[in-house]
């Protein structure tokens, strides 16, 4: 049996809140030829069951009753190489911020904008993780999955059929928990093709001395030292980054809010909608920096919650909907949160 189990296994360091909590079992997957056994277990047929990634991205609000997954799939290659383009595949367990690295040491461009993002390869397709004016979508040519309703046959699944959308995709929604994200491909530039007008990228660019035409790698060496700069290390304070989604409203909303809160920061985000800035509704809504117990607001971004040492998930909850309901109130803004909450 290739396949082991662990008993109340404690998740506190693999999730990035650290919340002290533990599931009824917890087991690894290292490789695809082990998930026939997996799923004829005991633990999983009984369920419920977590896959889990870098679990960057989740709020555990108590012990889990069933069965964690942690995916551990490795490796990656290359599989084409076109004039402009090279197609290469990621296994899902990779880090993240790890795979990025590489592609810009191998001349594979495109995903300079998503550095230092925490979490692995398997995620980037379901949250259609995104910053700096990039998303992920733009660079996914195919997602390879595991049906977990066929026995775990492959179904692969073009850019088209994931259905991306803002922090959003297929397998949020239909058939959701059917599909395992088994390894991503992506299609990436061989010349750079830079985005560096959205944020402080060029600012950045500027203090780092970079001259006019900047490579690649100084982008995501700047990227990075904004998120430095503006985001805790979850190592040093419990987080998972943004726990707020921009807001998309119709064009004719947002101008309007606007127009009753200048200062109110808007983008474009498609011929009949805008973005607006999350952070900025939380900050002036008083909640930047505010704390009740070891549940907070981080202090330089207020996208940010974060536990500050001793806070359960609940708490951490509980200050997520107060929040809500003071920029409803407000600006009559619905904030939707981005962490899944169990």
């Amino acid at each position: 049996m290739s396949i082991e189990f662990q008993n109340q296994a404690s998740l506190r360091a693999l999730n990035t809140f650290a919340m002290d909590v533990r599931a009824r079992y917890y087991t690894e997957l290292r490789a695809l030829s082990d998930l026939p056994e997996l799923l004829a277990s005991a633990p999983f047929v009984q369920g419920p069951v977590l896959w889990l990634g870098g679990g960057s991205n989740i709020l555990f609000c108590g012990d889990f009753p069933g069965l964690v997954v942690r995916v551990c799939l490795s490796g990656s290659r290359r599989l084409q190489t076109l004039d402009q383009h090279v197609l290469v595949e990621a296994a899902a367990g990779e880090n993240w911020r790890q795979w990025v690295e590489y592609t810009l040491q191998q001349g594979w461009y495109g995903l300079e904008n998503l550095s230092l993002i925490p979490g692995t390869v398997g995620a980037c397709p379901v949250q259609n993780i995104g910053a700096y004016g990039v998303e992920v979508k733009d660079w996914i040519s195919e997602v390879v999955c595991a049906d977990l309703q066929q026995d775990g046959r492959q179904r692969v699944f073009s850019n088209s059929e994931c259905q991306f959308a803002y922090r959003d995709s297929l397998f949020k929604h239909q058939d959701a928990g059917r599909y395992l994200v088994t390894a991503v491909r992506f299609k990436l530039a061989r010349s750079p093709c830079l985005k560096t007008d959205y944020g402080d990228i060029r600012a950045e660019l500027q203090r780092m001395n970079v001259g006019p035409e900047p490579s690649p790698l100084d982008v995501s060496h700047a990227v990075s030292q904004i998120r430095r700069n503006k985001l805790p290390d979850p190592q040093q304070l419990g987080n998972a980054g943004s726990f707020f989604k921009n807001p998309l409203l119709p064009n004719a909303l947002a101008q309007s809010l606007q127009a009753q809160h200048p200062g109110l920061p808007c983008y474009p985000a498609g011929p009949d909608c805008s973005k607006l800035a999350a952070g900025w509704l939380i900050e002036q809504s008083g909640f930047k920096g505010y704390r009740i117990n070891d549940a907070g607001v981080h202090e330089r971004q207020a996208l940010v919650l974060v536990n500050h040492g001793q806070a359960t998930g609940a708490e951490i909850r509980d200050l997520s909907r107060q929040i809500q309901a003071a920029v409803q109130q407000r600006y009559g803004v619905t904030l939707e949160t981005e962490p899944l909450m169990i």
